[in-house]
């Protein structure tokens, strides 16, 4: 457990370094309705990215065959990679449309990732809904932040 927590908590904590001051960037968009606050962001990806590393760990632990952890896990790990880059092409090189691109590619593989884990362990891809609802919502807030500063 404590490998997934790291290795997950960890590409947060590399992506917040990489984007040092990424709120000020946020702060000064013409943002969409619905939009929260700044700081709540750490808060909400910190909770995602402990359930993450939960729903891995029991994907880990269960008694699937090799095969299907490994492609589970792959896709777990494939996501982590996407998500890492989206922060750094949405606030580091400011690019509101790609990064909306990017992000539907993460949305799209984290339903992958959770189609498979519920295959495994239900109960690993149910962690994962808040997850999905978050990039859901996180695309809404990409999209209305590209259409109202273009």
């Amino acid at each position: 457990m404590i490998f997934f927590l790291v290795i997950t908590l960890g590409v947060g904590a590399v992506s917040a370094i990489f984007n040092n001051n990424s709120m000020d960037n946020y702060k000064n968009y013409n943002r969409p309705i619905l939009s929260p606050p700044g700081w709540l962001f750490p808060i909400v990806w910190s909770i995602l990215f402990v359930l993450m590393a939960i729903s891995a760990y029991i994907i880990y632990t269960s008694d699937a065959t090799k095969k299907e952890k490994t492609d589970a896990l792959f896709l777990y790990f494939l996501q982590l990679v996407i998500n890492f880059f989206w922060t750094i092409i949405f606030f580091t090189f400011d690019q509101v449309l790609l990064g909306f691109l990017w992000i539907i590619l993460l949305w799209i593989v984290v339903i992958f990732m959770m189609v498979a884990f519920f295959k495994i362990k239900p109960i690993a891809a149910y962690l994962q809904i808040p997850y999905i609802l978050w990039l859901s919502f996180a695309a809404y807030l990409n999209l209305g932040i590209y259409v109202l500063n273009k």
